[in-house]
């Protein structure tokens, strides 16, 4: 039987969602062009047009908006793995996966990019990308050893998921450090470079079975 259709968003959910989109979206692109620490939280709130005290109601902190950020790239990357055919090969499935973000970062650079560049940037920001990082390794080890039926504690599915998220980490470094270096981000990518890098990973991926 299908499953049974998920409840309408009310009215008042969906506000809160815009409010949450419109808040994030302003703070990023103001912490991105002005820096992480010269922004304040009053700043942000002004600029979205609300209270500081509405912006406290959804965010516990300037640094909570980019992890929401980072937390919703990883939630992609997952989300996506979960959703490939079960008899599809390991490095195809990942490669999809780690492209999803990638795609959307590549469709709006003038807006993903500084924000990039930013988490990377700035030491505080990439200890917490670096975080929940390995956080997605966890969870992607875990969902290759169901598709593929190993043991999550041994050494495939983790080492697996940790060379797709390196592949995934290293295109975003060439991705800013082109914009950096003067490319804009336009002459690079993103998903041509994690085609090219799984081009290398995917003997391996493929053939280290348990």
């Amino acid at each position: 039987m299908p499953a049974p259709a998920l409840p309408a968003p009310t009215l008042a959910q969906r506000k809160r969602q815009l409010v949450a989109t419109e808040l994030t979206e302003t703070a990023l692109q103001l912490f991105a062009h002005k820096g992480f620490e010269a922004v304040t939280v009053d700043e942000v709130a002004t600029a979205a047009g609300v209270s500081k005290r509405t912006f406290f109601r959804y965010f516990a902190s300037k640094e909570d908006v980019v992890v929401q950020f980072l937390a919703g790239m990883g939630a992609d990357i997952r989300t996506a793995l979960a959703a490939r055919p079960a008899g599809e090969r390991p490095s195809a499935a990942l490669l999809h996966a780690v492209s999803v973000p990638l795609a959307a970062c590549g469709d709006h650079p003038e807006r993903t990019l500084p924000v990039v560049r930013l988490i990377l940037g700035t030491p505080a920001l990439l200890a917490r990308f670096l975080e929940h990082e390995a956080g997605w390794r966890e969870e992607l080890a875990g969902e290759l050893a169901a598709r593929l039926g190993l043991d999550p504690a041994g050494l495939y599915p983790p080492l697996a998921a940790g060379m797709a998220l390196t592949a995934f980490e290293t295109v975003l470094c060439r991705w800013s450090e082109d914009a950096g270096s003067g490319g804009g981000g336009g002459s690079v990518d993103p998903l041509a470079l994690i085609a090219e890098a799984f081009g290398v990973l995917a003997p391996a991926l493929d053939a280290v079975r348990e």
